[in-house]
């Protein structure tokens, strides 16, 4: 059985996608079976793992609309080790489409249920706004792997998110959890950000992941390659970091109920 995990952080520009599909990446490179779902309608997690979102046949919108499956609608990335059900503009319209619907929230549940035997974990990839699409992606979810900024606006947003976690959690999806929070973007010799880090493990303990994701030039160079920084320079201090946190990530979850 699949674990389905959402990456998810309503401030934009905190590197969701880069976890993403860094995470995938590094998953796949230990061994797991990886599906990475892109519920963003900019579709970076698609093109930053090497697939066109201009060309894709089908997308996460026809299966939102069940039109398609996961398994008719998902390209495999070569480059990258994964599977991805893509995302393109097309899928700004189907927030407007969905609300229509029965079940508007449970669409994507069903269709990875469907597909749930092929994976060891599903990675969603949400935008930053709390939306249909959003929603979708947390009714599917064990739980949430929160990548947030070591900075004080980035506190902010994250009692916003625990918010909305504990809504969807009570009244939609009673698996619901944070998984973990992960510090991506870290420079130790900011003070700023080292009160931030202490802050964090000091209020959610072994909810803050162990390993720490620095700022890194070529894990950012990595999507005009059109793969993730783990496959485009595996030397990288970001790449390394991002394999070691998929090795948590696997542990962790074989802790997990």
């Amino acid at each position: 059985m699949a674990k389905i995990f959402c990456i998810a952080n309503q401030k934009g520009g905190v590197g969701k996608t880069t976890t993403t599909v860094n995470l995938a990446a590094g998953l796949a490179k230990v061994g797991q079976r990886v599906l990475v779902v892109d519920l963003d309608p900019q579709g970076n997690a698609t093109m930053g793992s090497g697939v066109d979102k201009r060309a894709l046949p089908l997308s996460v919108y026809d299966v939102l609309l069940e039109t398609a499956t996961i398994a008719e609608a998902r390209q495999h990335s070569e480059k990258a080790g994964y599977d991805v059900l893509g995302a393109n503009r097309e899928l700004a319209g189907a927030e407007v489409e969905l609300v229509e619907l029965e079940h508007r929230e449970q669409r994507l549940k069903a269709a990875i249920a469907a597909a749930d035997a092929d994976y060891d974990f599903v990675l969603i990839d949400c935008p930053p706004s709390l939306s249909m699409l959003t929603l979708n992606g947390l009714c599917s979810a064990h739980g949430v792997v929160v990548p947030m900024q070591c900075e004080y606006f980035a506190l902010e947003g994250l009692s916003d998110l625990v918010n909305t976690i504990k809504q969807v959690h009570a009244n939609l999806n009673p698996d619901l959890q944070i998984i973990g929070l992960l510090r991506v973007m870290f420079d130790p010799r900011i003070t700023l950000q080292q009160q931030v880090s202490d802050q964090l493990k000091a209020h959610f303990g072994d909810k803050v992941f162990d390993t720490v994701i620095p700022r890194n030039v070529r894990l950012a160079e990595a999507p005009s390659y059109g793969m993730p920084g783990v496959v485009f320079d595996a030397n990288a201090k970001g790449a390394q970091a991002f394999v070691e946190f998929a090795k948590e990530m696997v542990r962790r979850v074989g802790g997990m109920r």
